[in-house]
């Protein structure tokens, strides 16, 4: 049952720069938020647990948690390059195929031509960064890479675009900011895929430093399409994931990429928050209260209903507060609601 893969543990009053969900290469086990220097209880859920997956899958969940190594999954196999994506398998993989970029030796960096996945989905004002922390949070790893003579570009996605690109959600911002953090330039590709992408990365230097534009302009993005995965891997050797609060959608840059690039493993941000996670789990503490937050109450219901056994209190917040108010009879104006779930 969902319920017996629910683990609520105690965070600390360390402040992650980001908290999302651990990545496995379907859905996620992880869902929670975090509030800076607030204590906050955090729990382990796979809602698909009761149907589909088997003893081996929830051993392998509770030991991803646990291990003191913490890195994302990632191909065996040390090749590198595009590969093609074979018929869909069974949910079953092997803790040790988990990498960090530092498990990769500096052979397998330089020179290589590496995806990796933040976010800088920042707040805006107008073309002004109000808050560069998510930008911050990215450059050890992009650091490290550059020092190990990779070709780093970077990919993010930046707010909720819905009819193509908008000049509004470009990350121009973002690509001069990480320049003035990294001090040199870090040139904005015009598009995420394309002949003129493909052309900047081929003539890129050892640790050059470039950006996609925003990976969501396409609606293949969010919805995982091999096609458009297989344009945005073309120009690269493999992958590193380091956006843990974009890590469980599997979108084409979070997921899908990793069936085209081998191997794909985890950055610094990346692995940091799954230790924060690991203490948590460690040196749970009591009393505990859950603060579960999102828009839509139909992706928590379940989480929810796990969570009222386990912890002391539970605390709503985000747009699914809404349902909760019509649910008991209040009056909520225009405000989201999933009428489905009152």
């Amino acid at each position: 049952h969902a319920e017996d893969l629910v683990f609520p543990f105690h965070l600390s009053l360390r402040t992650p720069p980001s908290l999302g969900c651990v990545p496995c290469r379907e859905r996620s086990f992880f869902f929670g938020s975090f509030h800076d220097r607030t204590i906050v209880s955090q729990y382990i859920v796979c809602p698909k647990i009761r149907k589909k997956f088997t003893m081996k899958l929830i051993n392998a969940a509770i030991a991803l948690l646990t291990i003191p190594a913490v890195a994302a999954f990632a191909p065996v196999a040390p090749s590198f390059g595009v590969r093609t994506i074979g018929a869909p398998s069974t949910f079953d993989f092997a803790l040790d195929a988990k990498k960090s970029i530092e498990d990769l030796t500096e052979a397998e960096l330089k020179g290589k031509k590496v995806l990796i996945r933040c976010d800088v989905n920042v707040p805006l004002d107008g073309k002004t960064i109000t808050d560069d922390t998510r930008i911050r949070s990215s450059v050890p790893t992009i650091e490290y890479l550059k020092s190990k003579g990779a070709i780093v570009t970077v990919c993010s996605h930046l707010g909720r675009p819905k009819d193509g690109p908008e000049d509004k959600f470009s990350l121009g911002p973002c690509a001069e900011r990480l320049g003035e953090l990294l001090g040199q330039e870090v040139k904005l590709c015009p598009d995420s895929i394309g002949d003129e992408v493909k052309a900047m990365v081929d003539a890129a230097k050892e640790g050059d430093v470039l950006m996609l534009e925003n990976t969501r302009f396409y609606k293949e993005e969010e919805k995982n399409d091999p096609a458009h995965v297989e344009k945005l891997a073309a120009p690269f050797d493999l992958f590193v994931n380091d956006a843990f609060g974009t890590a469980h959608r599997a979108h084409a840059s979070t997921e899908g990429v990793t069936k085209f690039l081998q191997p794909s493993v985890s950055g610094y941000l990346l692995a940091k928050e799954l230790e924060y996670l690991d203490g948590a789990i460690q040196n749970g503490e009591k009393p505990m209260a859950a603060i579960v937050g999102g828009s839509k109450v139909s992706s928590k219901i379940t989480v929810l209903n796990a969570l009222l056994d386990k912890c002391d209190k539970i605390i709503i917040g985000g747009g699914m507060v809404f349902t909760f108010l019509k649910a008991k009879g209040l009056s909520v104006g225009t405000s989201l609601v999933e009428d489905d779930y009152v």
